[in-house]
């Protein structure tokens, strides 16, 4: 009878390319895990991708996410300080213009150079992609992220993979994944300061003061009442 399972009922042969998750017998596909190997800073990424090339492993599809701070290549947004916010404005295009960086990723998602083919690949690190990026006029941000898909390896500083925030960010999502991360001893450091945040007194005195407006006016009293005691102690 015709079988139910996959793509031969339509009577076309089943998908062949071997590049495609594996299937197990019983028509499950079987997803072949990412290993993720966290590191403390960039600089340890540049190293540890510099290790992988001397392997047997340097022609394994990889990526390394980064932050703007070190992979954006457009003219006005890297030399700001606030890079993603400005990022972010211009590919939502509100002021009649967008970044044509971002527009061209495609270039170098796809590159041969980043394409693990024929073993002529090799592994590369920031510099090389943002130096490729140039090159191509293409986005080094967002190629690593568009490489993550089809990485078997995926280098990152620490809090990308410890701060739920970033990961739901990058699409990072870690369930039946492989985790590896490097000198794990600073990993309470950086728990910490990812859910940790910094307010000055002006801004606890301001919020105090928009508080007490609410309590004087009767605007739902018993919720600002306790926020406006944490104000005052913390003051």
């Amino acid at each position: 009878g015709p079988c139910t399972e996959c793509s031969c009922s339509s009577g076309k042969e089943p998908d062949k390319d071997p590049s495609h998750t594996k299937k197990k017998e019983n028509g499950d596909r079987l997803c072949v895990p990412k290993i993720f190997f966290g590191t403390r800073t960039h600089k340890q990424i540049t190293q540890i991708s510099r290790e992988l090339k001397r392997t047997a492993y340097s022609y394994v599809p990889m990526t390394i996410l980064s932050s703007r701070d070190y992979t954006c290549i457009h003219p006005v947004v890297s030399n700001s300080s606030n890079r993603n916010e400005m990022c972010v404005e211009l590919l939502e295009g509100k002021q009649g213009k967008s970044c044509s960086y971002y527009h061209g990723v495609h270039k170098l998602s796809e590159h041969h150079a980043l394409q693990p083919a024929a073993r002529v690949y090799q592994a590369w690190d920031i510099e090389d992609l943002v130096s490729l990026g140039r090159k191509l006029r293409a986005c080094p941000y967002f190629a690593a992220r568009e490489l993550m898909v089809g990485a078997d390896i995926v280098f990152c500083p620490y809090n990308y993979l410890l701060d739920p925030q970033i990961r739901e960010s990058m699409d990072i999502n870690l369930k039946d994944q492989v985790v590896i991360l490097d000198e794990a001893h600073n990993i309470e450091d950086c728990a910490r300061e990812s859910v940790s945040y910094g307010v000055t007194e002006s801004q606890l005195r301001a919020a105090r003061e928009e508080l007490d407006v609410m309590v004087n006016n009767n605007i739902r009293q018993k919720h600002h009442e306790p926020l406006r005691a944490v104000c005052c102690s913390l003051i």
